[in-house]
């Protein structure tokens, strides 16, 4: 017996003192469980400081079945599983049997759902079912709903970006993971709370766009204008500053909400600014011409043959309207006026394979423009080595080889900007949460493509193309608008023959001429409207609208020659409306904000003065505001978008 009773003692010195910190340690471990904390992603900005994604607590809701079958079968629990079952599913909107199912599993943990409000979360803790529970989470928001969805991208359940800007930038954005120690009962809280807080979660970066939200809603109005009017399979536009390659805005029709975008088809999702490889018709006979001049091969008042085809075996070329009349001998300026594919397949052939592949690959043709969104396509070139005169005849006005818009209008503001292709970008700077500027972009030029002064030459035909050619919806009085049209055959997948039936319109422009301050580029597929299917018919009215009010939202006034759209009476002694102190309804409380007295402001500083409040606004009209809605003094959620009205002023 004395022997037992050593033994015991033995080894009760061992477990108590010698091992005591580390079953103490084990101990601890047991009756915990570690989380990983997902951490706070990081908000993504307009230009003007407006969000556009950012991320909100939520909560996820989870069960205990094990639990909860034990408690009922011992009549420790009133309700039946069903029961709880259809009071879940009537706040969670999830059908009852579905959560029945989730409910009768032989399990001791089940999610049953995730990124639940708060408010229903906290309904449900109330009803107070043994077992069920919930974890914070965080769900990505989009407070401008299908605005510019496309660029900015999507966010999965793991909260990582999967596509546009949340995925390029998943990195940044994401943050630092943490985690944290839950306990399974009650004693040794002062040790887990150390090691809750021994490693948390870090916030990720913020992003500020180059995309400007004013511009942006000049594009989405277009948009669904030219998708209402012509039923077409697709509709992209694209705008960007042609000095430095600076997007200012992006977007297409079909779309899609990206806070709920499961619902969205994967083509819906795509950024066809980036992601449309197509034939571009055309607006691509800005490239050729380019090239061709830069080369000498061809020069502006070069004449060439041009009786409505031309022969190169095996196939005959015609323009567009050869059914209507021969051009006769047109100069090379005249060819681009009138968008003639004999006279650019002639320019082609004198420019010569060789050349013509330089230009193609120094524009930045057949490969990524680099641009830092997720989802670029490159297009396809034809082969050189497998390139015939057809080919190179047909590739001189915009078919054969398939682009995208951005590589596209990439090109066409090197052509705009004196002759550098610069790399397209989007977001402008990185910032950390506190506002700390982490890594501020560039322009970044990739090559000298064309000369000054060819890039000048090229842009004197196109404002001709504007002024009295096919582009001359565009026209914008006081501006020098520089511009060019495309309609492009498709190809037809059952035949493989150009089809005679689809098209792809577009029309490309950049203003002012002599010192631009946007380009775009408006692409329609597959057009079915009563107007038909040319590209600057339905192309020129949406870049000129565009334009337009880029140019009234920047300040630029027009030609001294030309009336302003704010206008006053000589003889009148009125005095322009100024802005009036704001009296407030009543003090705002967090997140909300007064709304400032707009009266007599520009477009530009309305965008201005509403940034700053972190409001948005719709308008109508030009010139200067003389309405709001709701009105000034009114305290409002930040986010509120503010109805204004433009219009010049009247004695």
């Amino acid at each position: 017996m004395l022997a037992v009773v050593l033994l015991v003692l033995g080894r009760l010195v061992i477990l108590q003192i010698v091992q005591a910190s580390e079953l103490k340690a084990k101990g601890i471990e047991r009756r915990t469980s570690d989380q990983s904390l997902r951490p706070e992603r990081g908000t993504i900005f307009d230009a003007q400081g407006n969000v556009l994604a950012q991320s909100i607590p939520v909560r996820e809701i989870y069960a205990d079945p094990k639990t909860l079958s034990d408690l009922i079968s011992n009549k420790k629990f009133a309700s039946t599983k069903e029961e709880v079952a259809k009071e879940l599913g009537n706040i969670l909107g999830i059908s009852t049997q579905d959560l029945l199912n989730k409910l009768n599993k032989n399990l001791s943990w089940i999610s049953l759902a995730h990124q639940v409000e708060i408010s229903k979360a906290d309904e449900i803790m109330a009803l107070k079912i043994p077992g069920v529970g919930f974890n914070d989470e965080k769900k990505r928001v989009y407070p401008m709903g299908k605005f510019a969805a496309s660029a900015l991208g999507i966010v999965n359940q793991d909260g990582h970006g999967v596509e546009g800007i949340e995925s390029y930038y998943d990195k940044v954005l994401f943050g630092k993971p943490g985690f944290q120690s839950q306990e399974q009962d009650t004693s040794a809280r002062s040790i887990l709370d150390a090691l809750h807080h021994s490693d948390p979660s870090s916030p990720g970066n913020s992003v500020t766009l180059t995309l400007d939200s004013t511009i942006q809603y000049f594009i989405e109005q277009q948009l669904d204008t030219i998708e209402n009017a012509t039923k077409a399979n697709s509709v992209t536009i694209l705008a960007m500053d042609p000095m430095t390659g600076r997007i200012l805005g992006m977007g297409s029709r079909p779309t899609f909400d990206p806070t709920d975008y499961s619902k969205a088809t994967p083509e819906a999702r795509r950024n066809l600014s980036i992601g449309m490889s197509y034939e571009p018709g055309s607006t691509f006979k800005i490239v050729t011409g380019s090239a061709a001049l830069e080369e000498g091969a061809v020069h502006p008042n070069d004449t060439f043959p041009d009786p409505g085809y031309l022969r190169i075996p095996p196939r005959l070329i015609t323009n567009w309207d050869s059914d209507q009349k021969p051009h006769g001998y047109p100069t090379f300026t005249q060819g681009m006026q009138l968008s003639s594919n004999v006279v650019l397949a002639q320019v082609g052939m004198k420019l010569g394979k060789e050349s013509f592949y330089t230009y193609l690959k120094a524009f930045g043709f057949g490969s990524k423009t680099g641009i830092d969104i997720s989802g670029e396509e490159s297009g396809l070139l034809v082969p050189q080595d497998k390139a015939r005169d057809i080919d190179l005849a047909t590739m001189s006005f915009g078919q054969a080889n398939s682009v995208t818009p951005i590589q596209l209008l990439s090109a066409i503001s090197a052509v705009a900007n004196g002759g550098t292709l610069y790399r397209p970008y989007i977001v402008d700077k990185i910032t950390t949460p506190d506002g700390q500027l982490v890594q501020q972009q560039k322009p970044t030029p990739v090559r000298q493509v064309i000369s000054k002064e060819t890039a000048s030459q090229m842009t004197n035909i196109l404002e001709q193309v504007v002024s009295g050619g096919t582009g001359h919806l565009a026209q914008i009085p006081g501006i020098r608008v520089a511009g060019k049209t495309g309609t492009a055959q498709k190809v037809d997948p059952k035949t493989g023959e150009y089809s005679t039936t689809d098209f792809i319109a577009s029309f490309t422009a950049y203003a002012p001429a002599e010192n631009p301050k946007i380009a775009v580029l408006v692409t329609i597929d597959t057009p079915k409207s009563a107007e038909g299917h040319q590209g600057g018919t339905l192309g020129g009215p949406p870049a000129k609208a565009i334009i337009e009010g880029a140019l009234q939202y920047y300040g630029l006034p027009v030609a001294n020659n030309t009336q302003s759209t704010v206008t006053i009476s000589p003889s009148d002694s009125a005095v322009r409306p100024s802005p009036k102190p704001v009296i407030p309804e009543r003090s705002p409380v967090g997140g909300e904000v007064i709304i400032p007295d707009l009266t007599g402001m520009t477009m530009r500083q309305v965008g201005e003065t509403l940034a700053k409040s972190e409001l948005h606004f719709n308008f109508t009209g030009s010139g200067l505001v003389n309405q709001q809605s709701p009105q000034a003094g009114k305290v409002v959620t930040k986010g509120t978008t503010i109805e204004i009205k433009f219009s010049s002023l009247t004695p």
